[in-house]
């Protein structure tokens, strides 16, 4: 416990964590694209500027998340994007559901941070329905657009959802604060920590424009491969890929939503095999993606500590 509570010994192995999994992350791609996925054959230009749209949703989420703090505990953007980072690089294997634990313990350690188990595990709540609330008008175009009326209700269920968890964000800060709830320890508690309704509705709008370059990404992949599709196709295929990470437990997150986003390209009428393919490429592009936010951050992280000691050492080089 002594040697693990060395920050200099937690420096290396979080490095050495994040550097294994945008190793696994890097052989995965290059395995599919030897395989004979069809991302092979893929634009290089767009499928660049998909992986890009990727890496900025990351931020305009992380900005959104931000926003559910108190000010007086907020963590910095950084550390909620890089546990998001570690969150989707870990959901090669961990089971659905789980990756909200790797947040919590991320956002906790991450240096800086004020803000306690409790509150974090709060905030990431309200992110998620944040989250269903931004994919209604997403959910609401693939309903309109589905031919077949089994997917046409699937989509209409994840609106309505969406609809309620946006009501339930509006109206929990006056929740928390009813008396009958500020008598009890857990309702006093809510009230000190929960956000405010201004701020739920910036973090909506920054997490919208997050899935929103998420959505324009999964259609600008589906053009690279030359695949037959539309950006309603692209809708469809990334609210599948979400609404499956809302399953209470499931086996590793990345393979459900892959699963998930295939059958609805299969119910589009592109190929299975195809469906499948896409679907495991596009999810190894946004795992990348996540590997590379961690990587950056963690890089920006080291240089920051690295900095100040070389400021020290400097002078005494020059005296000697």
């Amino acid at each position: 416990m002594r040697l693990l509570s060395n920050r200099k010994i937690q420096l290396v192995l979080n490095g050495g964590f994040g550097l294994v999994l945008l190793g696994v992350a890097f052989v995965s791609v290059r395995h599919f694209v030897g395989g004979g996925w069809p991302i092979h054959h893929a634009d290089p230009l767009l499928v660049t500027c998909a992986a890009l749209l990727f890496l900025v949703a990351y931020v305009f989420k992380a900005w959104g998340w931000q926003r559910l703090f108190q000010e007086s505990e907020r963590p910095t953007a950084d550390a909620l994007a890089f546990a998001g980072g570690a969150a989707c690089v870990g959901g090669i294997a961990l089971p659905g559901r789980v990756d909200d634990a790797v947040r919590i313990a991320v956002v906790k350690r991450y240096p800086g941070t004020k803000a306690g188990i409790g509150t974090v595990g709060l905030s990431l709540l309200v992110l998620g329905m944040l989250d269903n609330a931004a994919l209604t008008p997403m959910a609401s175009v693939a309903a309109a657009g589905s031919s077949q009326w089994t997917t046409r209700a699937g989509f209409a269920v994840v609106a309505a959802a969406g609809i309620a968890a946006a009501a339930v964000v509006a109206f929990l800060p006056r929740i928390a604060r009813l008396p009958f709830v500020t008598r009890r320890r857990l309702g006093r508690w809510l009230a000190e920590h929960t956000h405010c309704t201004k701020e739920a509705w910036a973090a909506w709008l920054f997490i919208s424009v997050s899935w929103s370059l998420r959505g324009f990404a999964v259609f600008l992949l589906l053009n690279a491969l030359s695949m037959p599709g539309s950006y309603v196709l692209a809708l469809a295929f990334l609210v599948a890929s979400a609404a499956s990470a809302a399953l209470p437990i499931a086996p590793a997150g990345a393979a459900t939503q892959a699963g998930a986003g295939a059958a609805i390209l299969a119910l589009g009428g592109v190929g299975t095999a195809n469906a499948v393919a896409f679907s495991i490429a596009a999810q190894a592009l946004v795992i990348v993606t996540g590997a590379a936010v961690m990587l950056l951050i963690a890089s920006w992280q080291l240089a920051l500590r690295v900095r100040p000691r070389l400021a020290r050492t400097a002078p005494v080089a020059e005296s000697a």
